[in-house]
């Protein structure tokens, strides 16, 4: 049964190395993350399921302990989803599997200094549909205990002239209901959302977003929206639901 969930953006600038000098920017981001994921401690699951965007080679599922890095943006750091397993040592820097978005939820983690549960980690892959993706979040729900998710996934790319993407006028609409629907906790909307509009505005968090609709049905859980912006022309939106 799902007790609560955690909503992160995935920016790999969210790690301080990576984003170097322009670090302070995301800090009020970062700071929401942490009351995120203490809402997740508070709800003291059973069981910590990590979820992001991934391509298809980066589904998974990850146990706990799988290595993550962010050498690839020019930092050696390296990463674990939650504690290693017995008989591993420390991951080799530069070296990992998860895909970006899992190591970034691996670096809040570690942060927030997280030992509450264990944790397994599962990416989800364009272009799976809204259906699917409720199926997936049912399945995760419906496992024996008390089931936490950490969600990761951004808004669209396409606020500025100077986003990802280039400016879309229908980026800053659809970011505004996604927010929304977060922040309510309002499972219809999340699962009422355009997979089509989602991937052309370059929205990394829709299918991300979709499973957690899908494992909240049965839950009953009511939402808050802790941080809203798009720094860099990217929504970024922190929510936590318990």
């Amino acid at each position: 049964m799902l007790v609560a969930a955690a909503v992160c953006p995935c920016p790999p600038l969210l790690v301080p190395g990576v984003a170097a000098g322009a670090a302070p920017e995301l800090d009020a981001a970062r700071a929401a993350c942490t009351d995120a994921l203490g809402v997740l401690a508070a709800a003291r699951p059973d069981r910590l399921v990590v979820i992001g965007p991934a391509d298809e080679s980066g589904r998974g599922p990850y146990p706990e302990g799988t290595p993550g890095s962010f050498r690839g943006f020019g930092v050696d750091l390296a990463v674990r989803l939650g504690r290693a397993q017995a008989g591993e040592g420390k991951a080799v820097e530069g070296e990992g599997d998860l895909p970006p978005s899992l190591a970034v939820a691996a670096w809040l983690l570690e942060r927030t200094g997280w030992s509450d549960a264990p944790i397994e980690g599962l990416g989800v892959a364009e272009p799976i549909d809204a259906e699917r993706c409720t199926e997936v979040g049912r399945e995760i729900a419906a496992r024996a205990g008390r089931v936490a998710l950490l969600v990761m996934g951004d808004a669209s790319a396409c606020r500025t002239v100077k986003a990802p993407g280039y400016l879309d006028e229908r980026a800053e609409p659809f970011d505004a209901e996604a927010a929304r629907a977060l922040g309510a906790a309002d499972i219809e909307a999340l699962k009422a959302l355009d997979a089509g509009l989602a991937q052309e505005l370059k929205v990394s968090g829709r299918a991300p977003w979709q499973v957690l609709a899908g494992a909240a049905e049965d839950a009953g859980l009511g939402g808050a929206l802790l941080y809203e912006d798009a720094p860099y022309g990217v929504g970024y939106v922190v929510a936590a639901w318990s």
